[in-house]
């Protein structure tokens, strides 16, 4: 139905739909980065070439979803950037039109104002390249295959974190299609309330077609990774801990730790990503790293951005099974030949001997599954102190939640790639009950943290509810008054909605309750 409904309007977009069984449809596909996403088949494949198109095409969805409710089904479309989400349906669906974005990836600099306009198709391989060239940076993705679009509607955390907060913090302006096909910019001075809801509430309100993001001078950085054996968890944790220290956090720095462990090798590695975002060669506060000894390997260096968000791209391929991980030791790289990947994260206190707690809990739950072939696991650790948390106030707030006060957290991370689908079950029960048991740990201990970050989170996780209260009423008012319809809402499944899966119906919120029973009430204005 989606596709007869979009071939009477073929004539707004030349050469733009693409459909099944051609090699422009098959190749679309595979540019995914999860196997999970590219055995999906959408009726059509929309590939908007401008701003006015995606107007368009949001227009003639609309319209269709307007014309009763029997054809509310039969117009469902997902919203694709990069493709990067591991999870089925988070951005490509079924039976329905995936609008690919992917040919709106301009980056023009505006030097004079310090602005960048970016395309919503657009990778940050793209920015970097263009801002590298000119001294430029911007608080951006960390790996350069990932999609411009996703990171900043998740929120978005870059090596630059520490300095200027979360990269939607420093959106100055969204370009925006709405439901009924207008157009707008989104800022501090027009339509300030979706400007604010963009920055982390994902695809609820419209598609964006364009970020301009402010840009600082920017030279060259080191950084790479350090390689350890599982030896030195101790030394690890807490040399990760004393560095997300309030006291002595230096913004300039970054620090992803990573414990991996492959089938293949059928050992554990601590694999460090670090990064200095000031032309300084080993600066102090990264030394309680790079001076765990015994050390199997570094990539450190003085280089640009480009070539430090590559580093990750090189050691991964698209088309695997993914649980979640925003990173793999490249001394596996010749052994990807897993299909399925997953996420799965939480966020947690800094505390050391907990930290290492839940190393030993995932340890303890391996052997479960440790023989499914082609496994890749990785269990991360990201600091966010309130150097990063306390930012947003500055350019305008932002909807995530996340409370200064409360200290220096532990945003943890576990990723997994695997090659059969037949492992899918055993790999993602075991998944979850490592999480479980180090909730039960941590709530006894205090070190218990509610907030979800959206761009890790699984399919079966709230991110947008753990923005607290008050920020989903204001995420729900944007939905109201720029979606009024709901298209977003009820035919764009893909990603968290504001009010569940089945999102506003006929005036409605249809809402789960606590043990699963659905229920409706008046819909909040």
């Amino acid at each position: 139905m989606s596709v007869l409904v979009l071939g009477s309007n073929l004539m707004l977009f030349p050469n733009a739909v693409l459909f099944p069984q051609t090699t422009a449809y098959n190749a679309s596909l595979l540019s995914y980065w999860s196997q999970q996403e590219q055995r999906l088949t959408p009726s059509c494949i929309l590939r908007p070439q401008t701003a006015q198109d995606v107007s368009k095409a949001v227009h003639v969805l609309s319209n269709y979803q307007a014309a009763g409710s029997v054809a509310i089904a039969g117009c469902q479309f997902a919203i694709r950037g990069a493709g990067h989400t591991p999870w089925a349906g988070s951005a490509n669906i079924d039976n329905g039109v995936t609008i690919d974005m992917t040919s709106i990836n301009a980056v023009d600099v505006d030097q004079s104002n310090a602005v960048v306009a970016v395309g919503a198709g657009a990778r940050w391989s793209d920015v970097y390249a263009k801002l590298d060239a000119i001294g430029l940076g911007v608080a951006g993705g960390r790996v350069s295959a990932v999609g411009v679009g996703g990171l900043i509607t998740g929120g978005g955390l870059s090596y630059h974190a520490p300095r200027f907060g979360f990269v939607c913090d420093q959106v100055l302006n969204f370009e925006v299609a709405l439901a009924n096909g207008r157009l707008v910019n989104a800022n501090a001075t027009s339509n300030s309330d979706l400007w604010f809801a963009l920055k982390g509430g994902s695809n609820n309100f419209g598609i964006v077609t364009r970020f301009d993001l402010q840009t600082f001078p920017q030279g060259k950085v080191w950084g790479g990774s350090t390689y350890n054996p599982i030896s030195t968890l101790q030394d690890q944790v807490n040399a990760l801990v004393e560095f997300n220290n309030e006291a002595s956090y230096d913004p300039n720095a970054a620090v992803i730790n990573t414990y991996a462990y492959t089938s293949k090798l059928g050992q554990w590695t601590v694999t460090n990503l670090l990064v200095y975002t000031k032309r300084e060669v080993n600066p102090p506060v990264l030394r309680p790293f790079t001076d765990i000894k015994p050390q199997l390997g570094n990539t450190m260096r003085l280089t640009n951005i480009s070539d430090i968000t590559s580093e990750q791209v090189k050691s991964a391929r698209n088309g695997l099974r993914y649980g979640s991980a925003p990173q793999f030791p490249r001394i596996f790289a010749n052994h990807h030949t897993s299909p399925s990947q997953l996420f799965l994260t939480r966020t947690y206190g800094n505390d050391p001997d907990f930290l290492a707690q839940i190393f030993h809990i995932a340890n303890t739950t391996l052997p479960s599954f440790a023989r499914a072939p082609g496994l890749i696991y990785g269990l991360a650790y990201q600091p966010l102190p309130s150097s990063i948390t306390s930012r947003s106030a500055k350019t305008g707030g932002n909807p995530l939640g996340l409370n200064p006060s409360i200290g220096p957290q532990v945003l943890a991370l576990q990723t997994i790639q695997w090659s059969n689908a037949a492992d899918d079950d055993l790999i993602n029960d075991a998944a979850r009950k490592i999480w479980k048991r180090a909730d039960e740990l941590a709530v006894k201990i205090g070190a218990k943290r509610d907030w979800i970050y959206l761009n890790y989170a699984a399919p079966d996780q709230d991110p947008l509810g753990s923005y607290g209260e008050e920020n989903v009423e204001k995420l729900r008012a944007a939905s109201t008054k720029y979606d009024p319809t709901g298209l977003f809402q009820t035919n764009v499944p893909g990603g968290f909605k504001l009010w569940g899966k089945r999102g506003r119906l006929n005036g409605t919120v249809e809402t789960l309750s606590p043990v699963g029973e659905r229920k409706q009430h008046p819909e909040r204005q």
